[in-house]
């Protein structure tokens, strides 16, 4: 946690006094190393290339040294000195020394508390994030001030722990932002680097005040509840497959027969159900290939095609009114029979509905326009 003092009174200092620096093996990691002991006349601060040491007293930063150098505080030549002599006159002093590194830091945030996202589908939802971050030191003046100052951090972690919670923040007010245009919980995971962008526009404004700059936001995760997600996916697997739910869900109950159907038959049930579901075929298929599974009687729509259960008063797919079981009509061609909703006759293969008719001037019965004799009374048309 803390860096290494390294003593030197054999070198000619005074009795007591030590060179302090912060040693490289001690850096890894750390953006602030409080100095563990209060500094005394004489003392000498070791700023490298990389660094930047500050003197702190009594609630504010009395000087910054920010090049690299050795400085001795017992050279009445130093900048610290006239501020300091006041208290190096045998009154304890209370002079701290703080040192900031100057490079760039990566950090991981993730939420706590989650946020709630209202969807106009799934509701509310509870969105947790999580990510990365890069960073570093850009005032030291308000740094120090903020995080020594005001919130009495003294390690690297009392302060990555305030900057995850402002850039979770920052987080949740970008999806708000992009929510206000619409933003839907299905459009989260395509807008990752979009909400990542806002955030480093909002993070100016935001961490200037502590002496912050946030350079990157990277890999961002926003996890959704199980339900939710669960859901999401089989939104996709529907559209990708071209069904919807009643045959999604018959496929997956194919499926999941299948697996509990040992043998070859069982095997072949369930890719025979996975192929079919697109196509609207998994019914039969699962039907021929599956042994010790009752097929489920179907039909087709009379207005789309599509395949549904032979019970079905109105089409799952479209919508669409079925013509009960047993209902039939006339080929207006041939006068044969022809089950209702039929497209073509199966005796004469006409197509019904589209056939010219007239009307028997005898009993007025509606007749192929072709018909020479009226199927009805028989009379000479």
């Amino acid at each position: 946690m803390f860096g290494k003092s390294k003593d030197i009174s054999k070198e000619g200092s005074v009795i007591g006094s030590t060179t302090i620096a912060w040693e490289p093996e001690f850096k890894e990691g750390k953006v602030m190393w409080k100095v563990p002991r209060l500094i005394r006349l004489n003392d000498n601060i070791v700023v490298r290339e990389d660094e930047i040491a500050a003197f702190y007293r009594d609630g504010k930063v009395l000087t910054y040294f920010d090049k690299p150098n050795r400085y001795a505080l017992s050279d009445f030549n130093a900048p610290v000195v006239g501020q300091l002599l006041k208290f190096f006159t045998g009154v304890q002093q209370e002079a701290e020394v703080y040192y900031l590194q100057k490079r760039f830091m990566d950090g991981k945030f993730g939420s706590v508390q989650p946020y709630q996202f209202v969807d106009p589908v799934f509701g509310i939802v509870n969105l947790k994030v999580f990510g990365e971050y890069r960073w570093r030191v850009s005032s030291p003046e308000n740094f120090v001030n903020q995080f020594v100052g005001t919130f009495a951090a003294e390690t690297s972690e009392d302060v990555e722990s305030r900057l995850k919670e402002q850039v979770v923040l920052l987080v949740y007010s970008a999806i708000g932002k992009m929510k206000e245009q619409g933003l839907k919980v299905t459009d989260l995971a395509a807008n990752l680097t979009n909400i990542e962008q806002i955030v480093l526009g909002l993070s100016p404004d935001n961490f200037a005040q502590y002496g912050v700059e946030i350079n990157k936001i990277s890999g961002l995760n926003i996890s959704l509840p199980d339900e939710v997600q669960k859901a999401i996916d089989t939104r996709s697997e529907m559209s990708v497959l071209g069904v919807n739910y009643i045959q999604y869900q018959a496929g997956q109950a194919m499926v999941d027969a299948a697996k509990n159907n040992s043998g070859t038959a069982g095997a072949f049930a369930g890719l025979g159900a996975g192929l079919g579901a697109g196509a609207g075929i998994g019914y039969s298929m699962g039907g021929q290939l599956t042994q010790g599974i009752a097929p489920q009687p179907t039909k087709t729509c009379a207005k789309c095609g599509a395949i549904i259960p032979a019970n079905a008063t109105f089409c799952p797919s479209c919508g669409a009114p079925q013509p009960q079981t047993g209902q039939t009509t006339t080929c207006p061609k041939c006068g044969s029979p022809v089950p209702a909703g039929a497209k073509f006759c199966p005796n004469c293969g006409a197509p019904i509905g589209q056939i010219q008719e007239k009307k028997c001037p005898n009993c007025g019965a509606s007749v192929p326009s072709s018909s020479k004799f009226c199927p009805n009374c028989g009379k000479p048309l």
